[in-house]
Order: C-alpha cells, then structure tokens, then sequence
C-alpha cells in the first residue's frame, strides 16, 4: 500500500527558483508524487506580510506554476501563514484573512494549508482560535480540500522552548474542534524525525480525532546548521506499514531542488517495495536513474563527505570536490557547486520582513 504521495515547499532560505521548481515538480510527478504545497518561509506575503497582495511579478509565476501543475495532473496548493492572526481575530482581520483567501483562490487553488508552525503558541484558547481561523478560510475558499498545521506540530519539546509552553491537551483540543474534513500536518516525535512508527501515529490520529498527514522533514537541509550538509541518502525509519496509518506523506525538500530527488525517490520506492526496500541500493538505483551513470557513482563516493562530514569539516577536500564537480555538466553536479560554494548556507532563521 502506497499513501498519497506530496511535496510541501516549507524550508527556511531562498526558494527554489521558478524554472527548477517546475523541472522538479515534472519529475516529482513521475516518481508518483500526487500533489505540492507551496509554502516556503521567505515569501513575505503567505507570512508576515500576509495582508498585502503578491507583486504583480510573483502573482504571475504562482498562477503559471498551478497551470503547470494541474498539467500535470498534479494537485496544487499554497500554504498561508497569517502570522499571529490569532492574537487579534477581529472583525476587521476576519475581513483581512477573508480577502487574502479569495485572492489566492483566483491564482487557482486544488487545496489550501493553514500553516500555525513556528510561531508563538502561548495564548489562552489557541485551539480554539485556530479552528476559527481554518474554519473561515473553508468557507472563503473554493480549495477542494483544506489543511492546517498546529503550532505545535510534534511532540519536540523545542517547540515549547522557542514558542511557549503548549496549552494541556492542545491536540485533544483541535481535534474536537476541527472539522473532520480538514487534514493535519505533524512531523512527528521530533521535528526532523528519525523514523515513524505505527504506535505514535495511532496514538497522534487519536488525539486529532483524524490520521495525519505526514510533513517529514526529509530530506530539508535548511537552517544555520543543516544547510552545510547535503541530504542524498535513501530514506530509513519510515517502513511500508505505517501506510494505514497517515491520511498521506509529504516531504519538506532540500534548497537543491535537482538533488532532492534523489532521496524522494526512494520514499516512493520504500513504500511500493515494503520489506524488500534497501536503502542504499534505492538511493544507487534513484541516483542512476536521475543523474546518470557517471555522476550517480560520483555522488556515492562522496557521500560521506557531502552528507556526514559537511561543508565546515571538509578542509582541502572543498577544492578537490569543486575541481571534481565542475568537469560534469548537469544540474545536480552545478547545485553541488553552489553548495560547495557556500551560496545555499542560511546564516539564520530571519525571514523575509
């Protein structure tokens, strides 16, 4: 049994840019991915800046990325932070949010995501507050299908030391109250969870009164400390059986969107191989497939290095590994380069203003 299969652009850092988003997202549906959310952290205007509409230019690349997706048969959908809306969830920013919603349903919308993640969650009635807020942009929204995610969206403790302590029974509380239409994101015990297993999940489907939708925080490389490591292994801790158990799995990809495919195919394969899966014989196997013979053994190679070790332990192995990349031409060899080069590194977690 294979779940639905999506992608949500959800990382800290420079989004993908528009041609490589659609490149990818070709590929993606080919590996059997059924749908994409578009939600990365530093489009000021799904964020922050929410109550102000996209630039005319960035209005035009989104419709044009939904017309591509849906040529592709692939669902399409934005994911909107209204950033601490629920501290004032009057009738003027009731007004404010309805409008947003509206005008992201003209973009062309398959599904629309309330995103509460990374942002303070210690306020009296947050359930409560943000099952208003998903409730009125379901009915705002022509979305045939409508997400959130909690503010605290795993059971990490991090998130009560960054955001606030989270309220007793906070998932118990959103389920009740949710429509039982409305999916739910969760990345599982930890933020970047190691694996999932089908306990947790059960025992998170029970709180929220629904299964969950899966947001793995594989392969995302995004952060001061995880953008100098590049994430190329097959997946491992998410075993077949855990299928029955999630209303669908997303992953949260890599700043390289060319490299990213290589480990989503290999979730694919994990779920459509069940015992049978092998982590490094997916990742050789998706590796051949995407880059090619010659770079695929390359990548292999220099997997320590790219993944384990990192970009600040490298030494002269950085200018040995430049020399050896830049004499192949192809996408993922030039985003080793950028990489190498320092250009994905994410100095914070500032997003846009």
């Amino acid at each position: 049994m294979v779940p639905e299969l999506g992608v949500i652009e959800g990382y800290f850092g420079r989004p993908w840019p528009h041609a490589d988003r659609k490149q990818a997202l070709t590929r993606l549906r080919a590996l059997g991915f059924a749908w994409f959310h578009y939600a990365p952290k530093a489009d000021a205007f799904l964020r922050r800046r929410w109550r102000e509409p996209h630039p005319d230019a960035a209005l035009a690349e989104l419709a044009d990325l939904s017309s591509h997706c849906r040529g592709l048969g692939l669902r399409f959908g934005i994911g909107l932070s209204p950033y601490e809306l629920y501290r004032g969830f009057d009738g003027e920013a009731k007004r404010a949010f309805a409008a947003k919603v509206r005008s992201l349903d003209a973009i062309g919308l398959d599904d629309l995501a309330i995103l509460f993640d990374d942002t303070r969650g210690d306020v009296s009635g947050l359930a409560a507050l943000e099952a208003e807020i998903v409730h009125t942009a379901q009915a705002h929204t022509g979305a045939g299908r409508v997400l959130m995610c909690p503010t605290y969206y795993s059971d990490d403790r991090m998130l009560d030391v960054v955001f606030g302590a989270r309220p007793p029974g906070y998932l118990q509380d959103l389920g009740r109250r949710l429509d039982p239409k409305v999916g739910v994101y969760w990345t599982g015990e930890e933020i970047c969870a190691r694996e999932f297993g089908p306990g947790h999940l059960a025992r998170v489907a029970d709180a929220l009164q629904r299964k969950p939708t899966l947001w793995d925080n594989y392969p995302v490389n995004d952060g001061p400390r995880m953008s100098r490591f590049l994430h190329l292994r097959g997946f491992t801790g998410r075993r077949h059986t855990i299928a029955g158990h999630v209303a669908a799995h997303a992953i949260n990809p890599a700043l390289q969107p060319q490299l990213s495919l290589i480990p989503a195919a290999t979730l694919a394969a994990g779920y459509r191989e069940g015992d049978g899966y092998a982590y490094m014989a997916a990742f050789r196997e998706a590796a051949r497939a995407l880059a090619g013979e010659p770079l695929a053994a390359m990548l292999e190679e220099d997997l320590h290095a790219l993944q384990d070790r990192g970009l600040d332990a490298l030494g002269d192995d950085r200018a040995r590994l430049r020399a050896r990349y830049a004499a192949v031409e192809h996408p993922m060899a030039a985003e080793v380069l950028r990489w190498l080069d320092g250009d994905y590194t994410v100095d914070g977690w500032v997003e846009a203003a």
